[in-house]
C-alpha cells in the first residue's frame, strides 16, 4: 500500500477537486486497502473543502451527495481507491493521467475493486479503458462499472460470469465503441434484434451464451434426422459382430506393451512445441518429453517415408531394444510406427555427452578408465545375450550420468553387426580417450590418419601422444601406454580377431584399479600379462 506522502501527490493530479482536503489526512495507511477505509475518516476540513469544489464547478459527480455525512465518506473513500487502483492497473505515469483501469488475468484483487460501489459511482472522467478480463469472476455482471459512462472499451471475457446481461443500460454509454464478453455463461438474449449491438463486433461475444449459436441448432437437427439412425445401425452392426465373430482374447495379450501413438507423443511434448525440441538433424528431431506417469523421455522422430517392408523391420528391432536392461545402456521405453511418423522413446537421462566431458572439464586419468570399463560392460553384456544388435560407440553418442556412469545412446541393426566391427569401434574410442588430437592438427585422411599416427608415434613417443591435461607421471604413464597399446590391438585386423571381450574388461578394469593404488602398476600391464592372454588362447 502507498504511503501518506504518495496519496497525497497522487490525489492531487487525479482529483484536484478535492486536494485541499486530502492534503490533511493525518493518518498512516495499513497493509490492506479494506483496513485503510475501514479505519480512515476524512478530516473537519475535506467538507469545507468540497464545498467550496462544487460552488467553484457544481458539475462535478460527487456534489449532489457531499452535503451528507454518508455521502462525505464515500468521497474520502472514493479518492483513496482511486489511487490504489491508477497504481494497480499499472498506468504510465499515475501522477499525470489515469486513463484506464486494467486488471487482466489478476483474480486475487479484482473482485475487491469490483465491490467498491462507491468508486464506481464517483468513477473520474478520464478513464476511457476498463479491463477485468481473465479472472475467474463469478455471478452476475457487476452493473455499477457501468456507471462510468464516458467510457470507450469495457473488457469482461474469460470469466465465469452468469445471468442476465444489462442490455438497456448500454443505451447510455454512447462513447462505448468496443465491448468484449467472450467466454461467459450468461443467459441467451437476442443481441442481433438489439440495436446497441450492432456498434459492436460479433467476435466480441464467442461463447458468451448472448449469441444463439444457429450452427449448433442446425447440427443438432441434422444428427437427429441422420446421424442417429445411422448411429444405431452401426451400434447393431458392432453387436452382432460381436456375437456372431469368434476371437481369440488371448491375442490382445501378445501385443506390444512398449507401442505409443502419435497422439500420446504429441501429448507429452506439448505438440511438438518448440520449447520441447532439444535437437534437429537432417530427417531427425529429438525432443524432451514427459509420460502421464511422470517420466521424463527422449523421443527421436524420424520424418523420412519408408516402405512396408522397411517399417515392419524397424518395429522388429524395437521389440529387441526394449528387452534391453543394463545400467551402460540407455532404457528404451517403447517406439511409435503410425503412418504420420515413427519414432523410438527411450530414457531422458541428464548429463553431458563424453565429447563435451573431454573438451571441458579435463578429467583425470582414472576417470577416464571408469568411464571406459562402463562402456566395456555394456558392449560385453550385449556381445554375450545380444549379438545382433550394433552400437555406436562416437563420444557424441554417449552421456554421462553425474556418477561418471557412462549410457551408449544409440544402436543400429544394418545387418553387419560384428565382435571385430564394435572392437575396432572400442579401439578408436580407447584412443580418443587418452590421446590429444588437438596436438596432431588437422589431419587429412580423418580417423585413418589419426590411427596412422598414433602407429608411427607409439611407443616410442608415447608420452606426446597423451592428453597433456592428464597428470604426467610415471604410472600415469604405463597405465596410459597399456589402454594405447589395448586400442591399436583392437584396430589391428590380425589381432582383433584374437582379442576377447571378457579378457578386455578384465585388463582395463585391472588398469583402473591400479589408479588407486600408489606406484606403478607392474602386474597389471598388458604386454607382462602373459597368463592371462594364455588363459583367452592368445
Amino acid at each position: 500500500m502507498p504511503n501518506r506522502e504518495q496519496i497525497r501527490l497522487m490525489a492531487s493530479l487525479l482529483l484536484p477537486p478535492i486536494v485541499g482536503a486530502l492534503l490533511l489526512v493525518p493518518v498512516i495507511l495499513s497493509t490492506t486497502v479494506v483496513d485503510d477505509l475501514r479505519n480512515l475518516w476524512p478530516p473537519p476540513e475535506f467538507n469545507s473543502t468540497i464545498a467550496g469544489n462544487c460552488l467553484h464547478n457544481p458539475s462535478l459527480r460527487y456534489c449532489g451527495d457531499s452535503r451528507r455525512l454518508d455521502g462525505l465518506n464515500e468521497i474520502f473513500k472514493f479518492t483513496v481507491v482511486a489511487s490504489h487502483l491508477c497504481n494497480e492497473s499499472r498506468n504510465p505515469n499515475c501522477i499525470e493521467s489515469f486513463d484506464k483501469i486494467d486488471l487482466r488475468g489478476r483474480p486475487k484483487i479484482a473482485p475487491l475493486y469490483l465491490s467498491f460501489d462507491f468508486f464506481w459511482k464517483y468513477c473520474p472522467l478520464t478513464i476511457r479503458s476498463i479491463d477485468f478480463s481473465n479472472n475467474s469472476l463469478r455471478g452476475e455482471f457487476p452493473t455499477s462499472v457501468l456507471a462510468c459512462a464516458q467510457i470507450e472499451a469495457l473488457d469482461f471475457s474469460r470469466n465465469e460470469l452468469s445471468g442476465d446481461f444489462p442490455v438497456e443500460r448500454l443505451v447510455s454509454l454512447v462513447n462505448l465503441t468496443v465491448l468484449n464478453l467472450s467466454y461467459n455463461h450468461f443467459s441467451e438474449c437476442k443481441l442481433s434484434e438489439s440495436l446497441v449491438f450492432r456498434r459492436f463486433n460479433s467476435s466480441n461475444f464467442v461463447h458468451s451464451g448472448l449469441i444463439p449459436n444457429k450452427q449448433s441448432f442446425a447440427f443438432k437437427a441434422m444428427f437427429l434426422m441422420i446421424g442417429l439412425p445411422v448411429m444405431v445401425i452401426l451400434i447393431v452392426g458392432f453387436i452382432a459382430m460381436l456375437c456372431f465373430r469368434r476371437r481369440d482374447l488371448s491375442s490382445e495379450s501378445r501385443q506390444p506393451r512398449h507401442h505409443f501413438t502419435t497422439s500420446m507423443l504429441k501429448a507429452a511434448t506439448s505438440g511438438f512445441s518448440r520449447e520441447n525440441l532439444e535437437g534437429k538433424s537432417d530427417g531427425v528431431d529429438i525432443y524432451r518429453g514427459i509420460l502421464t506417469d511422470g517420466t521424463q523421455v527422449r523421443i527421436e522422430i524420424y520424418w523420412r517415408e519408408i516402405s512396408n517392408e522397411s517399417m515392419k523391420k524397424f518395429v522388429e528391432e524395437c521389440e529387441v531394444l526394449v528387452q534391453l536392461h543394463h545400467k551402460n545402456l540407455v532404457r528404451v521405453f517403447g517406439w511409435c510406427d503410425d503412418w504420420e511418423l515413427r519414432a523410438v522413446v527411450t530414457k531422458w537421462t541428464d548429463g553431458e555427452s563424453l565429447e563435451m566431458w573431454l573438451t571441458e572439464r579435463a578429467p583425470p586419468l582414472k576417470h577416464r578408465l571408469k568411464v571406459l570399463v562402463g562402456v566395456m560392460e555394456g558392449m560385453c553384456y550385449l556381445h554375450e545375450l545380444w549379438p545382433q544388435v550394433g552400437y555406436d560407440l562416437r563420444t557424441s553418442s554417449i552421456i554421462l550420468s553425474e556418477n561418471l556412469e557412462p549410457l551408449i545412446l544409440r544402436f543400429e541393426f544394418d545387418g553387419q553387426n560384428s565382435s571385430s566391427k564394435n572392437k575396432r569401434k572400442f579401439g578408436v574410442l580407447l584412443l580418443e580417450m587418452i590421446t590429444d588430437r588437438g596436438k596432431m592438427g588437422d589431419l587429412e585422411a580423418g580417423e585413418a590418419g589419426f590411427i596412422e599416427y598414433i602407429r608411427t608415434n607409439f611407443p616410442a613417443n608415447c608420452q606426446n601422444l597423451l592428453d597433456e591435461r592428464i597428470t604426467i607421471a610415471s604410472a600415469t604413464i604405463e597405465q596410459a601406454r597399456q589402454v594405447i597399446e589395448i586400442g591399436l590391438a583392437c584396430i589391428d585386423h590380425s589381432a582383433n580377431k584374437q582379442l576377447k571381450m571378457d579378457w578386455m574388461r578384465h585388463i582395463l578394469l585391472r588398469i583402473y584399479r591400479a589408479c588407486h593404488v600408489h606406484g606403478s602398476p607392474n602386474q597389471g600391464r598388458f604386454s607382462g600379462d602373459q597368463d592371462k592372454r594364455r588363459e583367452h588362447g592368445l
